[in-house]
């Protein structure tokens, strides 16, 4: 029901300062937050534990350490925040590598102090600067690294020297990518398209009038039965119409008696086997009717001569994985919701049997009444066509006959007289008549056009004849062939025009038709009508299930309505684009303003000098430009960053106001472990780099959503399975809400760079570059030799550095870059360094921050770890 989300992996960061845990809880207040740590859950066997700590509280908090290893083994860092007592630090036994070192930040902003909004710098300002790593050391790789190389140093205890770069969208891009991918999502509503060949097989054959192969050919009539026996009769009715034809169109059928065929009587047993063959098939399908077909209906249409066989693989069985399949596709097609939920609602509509009662109205439309009372009632006979096409008719043929000399005087006149007398025997021997005289359509030979123009033509043949002097064969010839062409093919013809005018043999048609019928509602309506419900029920519930997540996600849109009960996600802080003069390569450039305010002093061996005395350290004090002037009060000005007093630039070329104009999100909740942090301006050791948005930006989050939905819908579908009536009710808005939460939260944690934990293939996630929008020359360098290192700003100021070891060897470095930052940039040209990267460089499965972080160890005397007795009372 919830979308899959893995255990968090970071690790659990846990704040013991004292402005921690308010004022009337005291110790109480901070034994609660370590015991809400250790119930964190955490992957795997492994603990780990990030606490922030005041440096001279160290040894007062030594029970509450004490405490993190209660549950089993654990590793844990801490951050000891501001100066010791008397230049050392006072550590407990239970921070002792190798599963605990310490890391201790005596000035977070790197020497430069930072702004709170007016408040002071050792509270807020500090927080802000510590935001960023304490978002890079709650990452296990990164964690797990700095543990490691705390190992290596003395005591286990180092001062950081940090150089870090964060690449992040604007405010801008994020609201406008989400509301993009939020409209891709939920789609608009419009009718769905045809299904056409886009369904899988197994849902196809429950469609349309297609049969599947294996009864294909089936006797569906039992033998001997009432259905079959009909079936028979308008077989055998027909084969009897069409040998009366036969007969009738023949010479015997002009001029003989004898077994005279009875075409009307016959055509008349064929209207009624049809109609009693469509009465057995209406009554089946009435029988039959319903929503699924019961046992008692079966026993009907066996009694009714229908013979249903059982077909095991077209069953609900097999609906569920095809109407799965169909879906999870639609869905990795990335079509809106909306889109494919309209084709599951017509995939219900067109699945879902009417019931072979249903069918009758088809049944009718193929026996139609109107053509079973045309085969009872002939149409009129005709033959030789209209009078005056008769009489010529007549006067040719007689003519023909005259034309035997001397005989013609007779032959011609005689062959007129014989003309009618056949017209009026065709008249007699009409088919459309019973011999009974029950039956008769009636006709029209021409009798008397033949009559009077054979005579015509008779006695003007005979003249030609006599004139001409033609042979005597002539005239025999003549008249023979006259014989020929009225009695045969006048007559043929017009019996054969008189039967398709009756088109008997439709019926063959028609009876296939029902055939038909009856194997496609055998099949549809009764076979397959447990499968088809299911299938219409299942498509119906899935897309109300869309439906609902489409509606949710309409809520979650900008400007939409918010559903209650779900977390609104909050931003990041934000912060100051590239800074000026900050383009790709190892620093600024030789034109840099020099009204700029100066950066703080980056990491330099040959400054670091030999000797503690004399060195100017010890009794330096906080200079101008590193901690701001005094005013004429006496104060401190309110320390200005080296990006204070320039605008922010965005990468679209846009200015953004300055730091101080910002204000802060009352709600601003990065996932670092639960420590709020509100906006500053940034310490001299972060650099930022916002982009616009990339090209694959939105499709990324739109695939993302999309996995997500394929996930939050996959326990569905046993409920589908099993009442899909109850399933499309089911409440996803809270998972819903929880998958966009997860989305939305990755967009501003690290602008959709790392993968959810739901996504199939994250090896194939775009980068930075064609997620943001930013360059990645800027990580490029930091990974470059001998540079990032350089730049890195130790979190000490001047006055502290005398606590420092001089030895460069024993320094520890371990630089980080997130996998996104690395993945498209490996293959071009220009970025030979990714492929050869050192192996201190830890690649972060998540985040939006690389740099380099140096381990710098104190002098010998510097630390000092003192044992349970010594500790005092917590």
């Amino acid at each position: 029901m919830t979308p899959e989300h893995r255990i968090p992996a970071h690790a659990v960061c846990l704040d013991l300062r004292s402005s921690a845990a308010p004022a009337t809880a005291g110790q109480d207040g901070l034994h609660g937050a370590v015991a809400d740590a250790l119930d964190e859950p955490q992957a795997g066997e492994e603990r780990r534990f990030l606490v922030i700590d005041d440096a001279p509280g160290l040894i007062t908090h030594q029970l509450l350490y004490e405490e993190l290893y209660s549950y089993g083994p654990a590793q844990v860092i801490c951050l000891a925040v501001g100066p010791g007592e008397e230049r050392t630090l006072r550590r407990p036994l239970t921070l002792r590598p190798p599963a605990a070192g310490v890391l201790w930040l005596l000035d977070v902003s790197g020497g430069t102090g930072a702004r709170g909004n007016g408040r002071s710098p050792g509270t807020h300002g500090a927080d802000e600067a510590l935001r960023p790593l304490v978002e890079l050391l709650v990452v296990p790789a990164v964690f797990d690294a700095v543990l490691r190389a705390l190992g290596d140093v003395v005591h286990g205890v180092a001062v950081p020297a940090v150089r870090i770069l964060e690449h992040d969208l604007t405010d801008d891009a994020r609201t406008r990518s989400w509301r993009q991918a939020l409209e891709s999502l939920v789609g608009q509503e419009v009718p769905a398209p045809a299904l056409g060949d886009t369904l899988p097989v197994e849902l196809a054959l429950l469609l349309g009038d297609s049969v599947p192969r294996n009864l294909e050919g089936r006797a569906w009539l039992l033998p001997g039965g009432r259905a079959e026996a009909r079936h028979r009769e308008c077989g055998a009715a027909l084969r009897d119409a069409v040998e009366g034809h036969e007969h009738v169109r023949s010479w015997a059928g002009l001029f003989t008696t004898a077994g005279e065929a009875d075409l009307p009587g016959r055509l008349e047993r064929l209207s009624t086997a049809l109609a009693g063959y469509q009465e057995t098939i209406a009554g089946a399908l009435s029988d039959g009717g319903g929503v699924r077909l019961a046992p008692e209906q079966r026993s009907r249409l066996v009694e009714r001569g229908i013979d249903l066989p059982e077909i095991p693989e077209v069953s609900r069985s097999s609906v569920g994985p095809g109407l799965r399949g169909f879906t999870e596709r639609l869905i990795a097609e990335r079509l809106p919701l909306r889109s494919v939920a309209a084709r599951l609602a017509a995939l219900s509509d067109r699945s879902a049997p009417a019931g072979s009662a249903a069918r009758l109205a088809r049944l009718d439309e193929i026996c139609d009444r109107d053509y079973l009372r045309h085969l009872t009632s002939p149409v009129p006979f005709t033959a030789g066509g209209s009078g005056r096409i008769a009489a010529v008719v007549a006067f040719l043929l007689a003519f023909a006959a005259g034309l035997w000399p001397g005989p013609g005087w007779v032959l011609g006149p005689a062959a007129g007289l014989v003309g009618a007398a056949l017209a009026v025997l065709m008249l007699r021997r009409r088919p459309s008549r019973s011999p009974d005289g029950r039956l008769d359509g009636g006709g029209s030979t021409g009798a008397a056009p033949r009559l009077f123009g054979g005579l015509a033509g008779g006695v003007a043949g005979a003249g030609t004849g006599q004139f001409l002097g033609l042979p005597s064969w002539a005239g025999a010839a003549a008249l023979v062939l006259s014989l020929v062409l009225l009695a045969l093919r006048h007559w043929s013809a017009a019996v054969d025009a008189w039967w398709s005018r009756m088109d008997a043999e439709f019926a063959a048609q028609l009876v296939r038709d029902v055939d038909q019928l009856l194997i496609e509602t055998a099949v549809h309506d009764w076979l397959f009508a447990d499968a088809r419900y299911h299938c219409s029920d299942g498509a119906r519930a899935v897309s109300l299930l869309l439906r609902g997540l489409a509606d949710t996600a309409e809520r979650h849109t900008p400007g939409g309505s918010r559903p209650s009960g779900t977390r609104r996600e909050e931003a990041p802080a934000p912060g100051p684009g590239p800074r000026p003069g900050h383009g790709p390569g190892p620093g600024p450039g030789p034109a840099a303003s020099a009204e700029a305010e100066p950066v703080a002093e980056s990491w330099s061996w040959d400054s670091w000098g030999d000797s503690a005395a004399g060195d100017g350290w010890l009794d330096a004090a906080p200079a101008a430009d590193l901690m701001g002037a005094p005013d004429p009060a006496g104060r401190f000005a309110d320390p200005v960053d080296s990006v204070g007093s320039f605008e922010r630039t965005r990468t679209d070329g846009a200015a953004e106001p300055p730091a101080d104009e910002e204000q802060p999100d009352d709600e601003e909740q990065p996932d670092d472990g639960g420590i709020r942090f509100e906006p500053v301006t940034d310490p001299a050791w972060l650099e930022r780099e916002r982009g616009d948005g990339g090209p694959a930006l939105v499709d990324t989050l739109v695939s993302d959503l999309m996995e997500g939905v394929t996930r939050m819908v996959t326990p569905c579908w046993g409920a589908v399975e099993r009442d899909p009536s109850s399933a499309g009710r089911m409440p996803l808005d809270r998972p819903m809400g929880e998958l966009l939460d997860e989305v939305h939260a990755r967009l501003q944690r690290d602008g959709a760079a790392s993968p959810p934990p739901f996504a199939p293939h994250p090896e194939r996630r775009p980068g930075a570059a064609q997620l943001l929008g930013v360059s990645a020359d800027r990580v490029a360098w930091l990974l470059g030799p001998g540079s990032a290192g350089e730049q890195a700003v130790p979190l000490c100021g001047a006055e502290h550095r005398r606590m420092l070891s001089k030895d460069p060897v024993a320094v520890r470095q371990v630089r980080f870059v997130p996998e996104a930052m690395r993945r498209g940039a490996e293959q071009d040209e220009n970025h030979d360094s990714w492929r050869g990267a050192a192996e201190d460089v830890v690649w972060t499965a998540t985040g939006r921050h690389a740099g380099v972080l140096r381990l710098v160890p104190l002098r010998a005397e510097t630390v000092r770890t003192v044992r349970g007795e010594e500790g005092g009372t917590p």
